[in-house]
Order: structure tokens, then C-alpha cells, then sequence
């Protein structure tokens, strides 16, 4: 740590405020236990919260610049290291005192970042194993149970509940920055939801006055449900006269259907409300998992606002809808418990979920949300881009011996159903032109240390193995704040999310 170079990458690239995201977890954490939020409520917590704690840590660390350009001994840059840390936390036998030190700095009230990055190093140093010999000695796949294990006899809900809870782990609420780094970049969504609001305010029947105008009191929810449907439906009409790309370019309507199953599922599946990519969809519409766009659950007490409850039941439609969209990256989604709502992003690291509202109390809030919901294209909506269509074709392009070629796609072979994990999609495909040459492509989530796969792919054409081809779609998501996001740290989880998620990196192959 002491030389020149370091010393400069640190006092060229301060933490700041950095931390803030970290510390507002600490504070929700000590809130949650009911002790003081000081450095001293560390030796306070449990293991679990702790582990949480250290977690979030790593990850906001790996969003300041200083991490990308500061190098460990061996070579890595530190948020390679912290990448690995972040894995090694998650072990039984890994020590979380190591990383006290750590805590403690970072949370101190005047903050010291050469003492901190210093930390780090240590941190990092102590948890990095030895470099592995053979490419097999590190498994490619851990041993992780999810969802995407079950037998279809084993679909029933009482089954899946249990692992799938498992499987999503600690789910994080009340992440700042939430609304504008997923609806900050639709257009015109913010003057379209100011001008629907005022009008609302309008008139001697005003639609919201102190709260909106027949929203049920008691939160019952088949009222609630009729309610949101017809809120939806006029706010759409009134979005298709406000924006140049009317909400019909992109099929989509609410869609209100507790009581009937969601067809597409293996075990049956309901779904309170969402919004579907079907314009003609109405009450006795019968719909597929592939059309669900947002998925929402609705109870009546607020109290069923937690992990138990309304959130692992968004995750349960979470799960259905990623299986039903092969090309599905992320799932946004809603929960509202009596008129408290919060948004939801679904991706192959866990669950997460913006600050709860109350939608009798900022209308305008509720009204971007659910316009937004209807404006998103399909990328914001978490649709893989490099996966394309044309002349009812799908295909993506993969770089192979210096020059872009085309594979269609022509069926789904296997999918995993599951939310957390490395989600193994396999697709039977053709190169263009050339229907008679069958390939499979595979397209999954990787940790960044898990490399064996493609390195083995790689020694095999380059050795020039009979009928294998195998090629790369050169497609790295990276890990990019959208436009005006006002501070990095404060995003630690949407970063995770807006990108692939933070230890995974997209992989595509096209293998016969």
C-alpha cells in the first residue's frame, strides 16, 4: 500500500460518499434489532445480519472507481478480489471477525480511505485461496439446491416454497435511487405522469383529494383489484393521446385474475394482477406466463409487507415468468399491501425492492410507476438485446474467426426454472443459410472464477474437433449507471442488477 501509485489512485479517486448505501443497510439492520446504530452494534449482531452486512459491503465497494484501478500481488485489480471475497463469504468456515476491522472503518463518522483501502487489501489477502493447478479443480457449477432441481410431481406449492426461499436468500428492501435508475430513462414518462396527476386534482369531483377517489378502505381485494384495473385502463387511455409511441405500439393491458390459473406453469399458478403484452386482454381473458410482462400481488393487511408473505409470493410468479421467457434477463414487479407499494427486480442473484409508498399519499409516485410499467420497452423491462428478430426469426450474432455470423434459433431445449443460479437456457439453432447444420446453443450465467467451460471450449476448436463449432457472441452486459444517476454507491444493488448480476458474466455458445 505504501508506494507512489496507490497512494495516488486513492487520493485521486476519494470514497466520499460512497459508503452512504452501506451505512443506511448498517441503520436498517440496528432499527431492525432495536440497538443504537453505532460501530459498537457490530458485536450485537447475529451471524446472519453480519454476513448480510459484509455482503453489502463488498458489493458497494466494487462500485468505486478505486477498485477497478488499484492491483492486488497478484496481478487482479481489487474488485476481481472482491469478487472472490464476496464468494468466500458466503462459505461455513469463513471467519466474518476477519472483516471486522473493515466494518468498523467504514463506518467510522470521519472515515480514512487510505486506512480503508488498506483494509481491504487485507481483507482480500487473507481470503484468497492458492491458485488452482488444473482447470478442474474448481467446480463449474456449485452446489446450490434451487428451484430448477424439482421434478414436475414436485411443482406443488408447499414444496416449492421452502427451497425457493432458499434459493432467493436474504431479499433487500428500501434501496435508494430505486425509481429513477429503472424509470429515469423512459421517455417523457416524468411530464406524461405530472399532467395526469394535476387533472386528477381537477374539478368538483376530483380523482385524488387526500388519497384517490374509491380506493377501497378496507383494502379488500377483489375491490382492489377492480379498482387498479380501472385505474390502469384510463391512465393507459390517457398515455396513448400523450406519447408519440402510444402504449398500444407495445401490447400491453392490466390484467386482473386472482381466482384462475396462469397457464404455462407445471403446478398451478394464480396471479393477483400484472400487466400483460395482450391489448384485447380483459377479465376472462385466458393468458400464458409467456405474456406476463409485470407481475404484482395484492393483500389487504400492510403487515403482509415482508419475506414471509407478499414478497415471496412475487418471487413465485418471478420464477414462473422466467421459465415461460427464454430470452428473460430480470422481472420487475409490484407488490401492494392495503395501500402500501413497493417495486420489485428479479434477477439471478435474489430479489430486491425500492422503498415502500403509500399510494394514497404520493399519487404522483404511484401514477410514474404504473405509467412507466406501461411505457417500458423491452430491454428496460429486462428482455436480453442480443437476442434478435426479424422476418419472424429469431437469432443472435457471434463472432467466429474474426467475422459476424448469424444463428437462428429455432426452438427451446431445456430452461431452468429457477430465479437464482446460473439459469442454463439451451436452444436447438442453425447457422444462416444453412438449415441442415444442426447446433445447439447455450446461453447461462458464470462466476468470473468459474471459467473451466469456455476455456475447454476453446482448446477444443482450437485443436480442431470433429464436429464441434463453437463460436462467441463477444456480449459482456456491463455494469453501467444509466445517464444522471447521482451517486454510484447509493446503487450498489441496482448496479448488480442493471448489469448481469455482479458475479455472473453472460456466456453464449453455439456447440453441436
Amino acid at each position: 500500500m505504501g508506494n507512489q501509485p496507490q497512494s495516488k489512485i486513492i487520493e485521486d479517486n476519494p470514497i466520499g460518499n460512497g459508503l452512504d448505501a452501506f451505512r443506511a443497510s448498517f441503520n436498517s439492520i440496528c432499527e431492525g434489532a432495536s440497538i443504537s446504530c453505532t460501530p459498537d452494534a457490530l458485536d450485537q449482531l447475529g451471524q446472519e445480519d453480519l454476513q448480510n452486512l459484509v455482503l453489502v459491503l463488498v458489493s458497494t465497494l466494487q462500485i468505486l472507481p478505486a477498485s477497478r484501478l488499484l492491483r492486488s500481488n497478484s496481478g487482479r485489480t481489487l474488485f476481481s478480489e472482491l469478487s472472490r471475497l464476496n464468494t468466500a463469504i458466503t462459505s461455513d468456515d469463513f471467519n466474518l471477525d476477519r472483516i471486522q476491522p473493515l466494518l468498523r472503518s467504514a463506518l467510522a463518522s470521519k472515515p480514512d480511505d487510505t486506512l480503508i483501502w488498506k483494509l481491504v487489501y487485507d481483507a482480500v489477502t487473507e481470503s484468497t485461496p492458492p491458485p488452482r493447478l488444473t482447470a478442474s479443480s474448481l467446480q463449474q457449477t456449485p452446489w446450490l439446491r434451487n428451484t430448477s432441481s424439482f421434478a414436475n410431481s414436485s411443482e406443488h406449492r408447499k414444496y416449492v416454497d421452502g427451497v425457493l426461499k432458499e434459493e432467493l436468500g436474504p431479499m433487500y428492501v428500501g434501496l435508494p435511487n430505486f425509481h429513477d435508475t429503472y424509470f429515469g430513462g423512459v421517455a417523457d414518462l416524468q411530464t406524461a405522469s405530472q399532467a395526469f396527476f394535476e387533472q386528477c386534482l381537477e374539478g368538483n369531483d376530483p380523482r385524488f383529494e387526500g388519497g384517490w377517489k374509491g380506493w377501497p378502505k378496507d383494502a379488500n381485494q377483489e375491490d382492489v383489484l377492480s379498482w387498479f384495473a380501472d385505474f390502469s385502463e384510463k391512465l393507459a387511455a390517457f398515455a396513448d393521446v400523450h406519447k408519440s409511441i402510444p402504449t398500444h405500439r407495445h401490447r400491453r393491458r392490466p390484467l386482473a385474475k386472482p381466482n384462475k390459473p396462469i397457464d404455462g406453469s407445471v403446478g398451478k399458478r394464480k396471479l393477483d394482477v400484472g400487466f400483460v403484452n395482450d391489448p384485447q386482454a380483459g377479465k376472462d381473458s385466458r393468458c400464458h406466463w409467456s405474456q406476463i410482462l409485470v407481475p404484482g400481488e395484492l393483500k389487504s393487511n400492510p403487515s403482509a409487507d415482508k419475506a414471509s408473505e407478499a414478497w415471496l409470493d412475487l418471487g413465485r410468479y418471478a420464477r414462473e415468468v422466467l421459465a415461460a421467457q427464454d430470452t428473460r434477463r430480470f422481472v420487475l414487479g409490484f407488490t401492494i399491501c392495503g395501500s402500501l407499494m413497493r417495486v420489485w427486480v428479479f434477477d439471478r442473484l435474489g430479489g430486491v425492492a425500492s422503498d415502500q409508498f403509500n399510494i394514497n399519499d404520493d399519487g404522483l409516485q404511484f401514477v410514474s410507476t404504473v405509467l412507466g410499467f406501461l411505457w417500458m420497452n423491452e430491454e428496460e423491462l429486462g428482455f436480453d438485446p442480443t437476442i434478435m428478430s426479424a422476418n419472424q426469426e429469431r437469432f443472435i450474432e457471434v463472432n467466429r474467426n474474426g467475422s459476424t455470423e448469424r444463428i437462428i434459433i429455432d426452438q427451446v431445449m431445456q430452461r431452468a426454472r429457477c430465479i437464482a443460479g446460473r439459469a442454463t437456457t439451451c436452444w436447438k439453432a442453425h447457422p444462416e443459410r444453412q438449415p441442415e447444420v444442426l447446433l445447439v446453443v447455450k446461453d447461462s450465467w458464470q462466476y468470473p472464477e468459474r471459467d473451466e467451460e469456455g476455456d475447454l471450449l476453446r482448446e477444443a476448436t482450437n485443436r480442431g474437433v470433429v464436429n464441434q463449432y463453437s463460436a462467441w457472441s463477444g456480449y459482456q452486459e456491463s455494469c453501467e449507471l444509466p445517464p444522471g444517476a447521482p451517486n454510484a454507491a447509493e446503487q450498489y444493488r441496482i448496479w448488480r442488477i442493471k448489469g448481469r448480476a455482479q458475479q455472473y458474466q453472460h456466456q453464449q455458445e453455439a456447440v453441436i
